[in-house]
């Protein structure tokens, strides 16, 4: 891991950042004591679908109103 000071980091954010997208770590430093580390952004891709046919369902359970949920609010209506 390779620690740099903040001006150094200021001035050299763009090589900095090429060597942290081929996958270095690097700390950023004040007056020698750490303060941040830059790492890589790991994206983590959303799966559509994935739980398909894994969840079951009436769809009959979502048409028409809800007389529990109607009596609920009935003062409210």
């Amino acid at each position: 891991m390779v620690t740099v000071n903040i001006h150094e980091a200021k001035t050299h954010l763009s090589k900095l950042l090429e060597r942290i997208e081929a996958g270095e770590t690097i700390t950023i430093a004040r007056a020698g004591r750490p303060v941040a580390d830059l790492v890589p952004h790991r994206r983590h891709d959303i799966v559509w679908g994935a739980l398909k046919g894994r969840i079951v369902y009436d769809d009959a359970d979502f048409m028409g109103e809800d007389p529990e949920i109607l009596e609920l609010f009935k003062d409210h209506l």
